[in-house]
């Protein structure tokens, strides 16, 4: 009887103290599951294809990727804030989750209450990427024809509220330029239109547009991020250029459900910085023109409530609405 209670004692210390308990020492039994709010063959999506894997081999169970397009991102974002907290349901975006929650009127989650964050597994800088048949050749030239043809020039983006979207009204704003804003559900429809000459430019990451650079159909002007890219040393950065204030890196972090148990947010995290950090999977991330990062909850909780006053700020200047 002594041994019974003491047994419930120690037990009921161990959980009040946040020791690992039993769901979460045998996690992961099952499947888990990506959920990419868009369509396959964007940055968001090749990430998530390349950390799926890893996490596979690191867990012993099947880590599959689900694309949820569509509402910037909200769909797939409100998915996973409702789904069940047990660690086999997360999500990978970029800082649309925290735009959204100035863009949108209104949407079905909170991204700093509804959300544990886990680990950002890789960052890549935005491109200014033009149609080969637009006839510029830098930057300059651009915001000189832009200027030119007020409202004539549009760019695609992978749909309203996305980063790409924000890029665009940032440039429009610094540049006193007037280009159109056409969304897509996605990055590649988004895409597919910039080299189809559907659209004159695009705000688009490095692994998305490398191949299509290399073929010569785009030629990217300008570089979003705050240094140059090895995978294109050739194009300036947008403060190098001239331009001050549209410096947008793209990131790419995974979330759970926020009440979430931290031993399994805990595993998750390690897990994915694994992956990033892994030689294979950082070689492959550096060859698209990512750099790998994988942090920790804290880390990346950080960023995502820096995010959401940045962006918050960004759509209140530029006037962008989604609805």
């Amino acid at each position: 009887m002594f041994r019974k209670l003491l047994a419930t004692l120690l037990g009921a210390i161990a959980l009040a103290s946040g020791a690992p308990n039993a769901s979460a020492q045998a996690y992961p039994s099952k499947p888990i599951r990506i959920v990419v709010g868009f369509t396959p063959g964007g940055g968001v999506d090749i990430n998530a294809r390349l950390l799926a894997p890893k996490l596979t081999e690191d867990f012993g169970q099947q880590v599959i990727v689900e694309n949820r397009p569509g509402a910037g991102t909200n769909i797939a974002n409100e998915f996973v804030a409702r789904a069940a907290p047990d660690g086999y349901t997360v999500l990978i975006n970029t800082a649309a989750v925290a735009i959204n929650m100035s863009l949108y009127k209104k949407v079905g989650y909170d991204a700093l209450r509804d959300f544990a964050p886990l680990s950002l597994f890789s960052m890549s800088p935005n491109i200014l990427v033009v149609h080969a048949s637009v006839p510029v050749k830098n930057l300059k030239e651009f915001i000189a024809l832009a200027k030119a043809r007020p409202g004539q020039l549009n760019f695609s983006s992978a749909g309203a509220g996305t980063t790409q979207h924000l890029a665009g009204e940032l440039f429009n704003l610094r540049t006193g330029t007037k280009m159109v804003h056409v969304p897509y559900r996605g990055s590649a429809p988004s895409l597919t239109a910039l080299i189809s000459g559907e659209v004159d430019l695009t705000y688009a990451n490095i692994p998305a547009i490398s191949a299509h650079v290399k073929a010569g159909r785009l030629r990217p002007l300008a570089n979003l991020g705050p240094k140059r890219s090895d995978q294109l040393p050739e194009v300036p950065t947008m403060r190098g250029a001239g331009i001050k204030g549209v410096e947008v890196v793209v990131w790419y972090g995974l979330l759970a459900p926020a009440a979430t148990p931290r031993d399994i947010v805990a595993k998750l995290a390690e897990a994915i910085a694994r992956a990033a950090r892994a030689p294979d999977t950082r070689q492959r991330l550096l060859d698209l023109g990512a750099e790998p990062v994988g942090n920790t909850p804290e880390e990346f909780g950080k960023l995502l409530r820096e995010e959401v006053a940045r962006w918050a700020e960004v759509v209140k200047v530029s006037g962008a609405r989604a609805d």
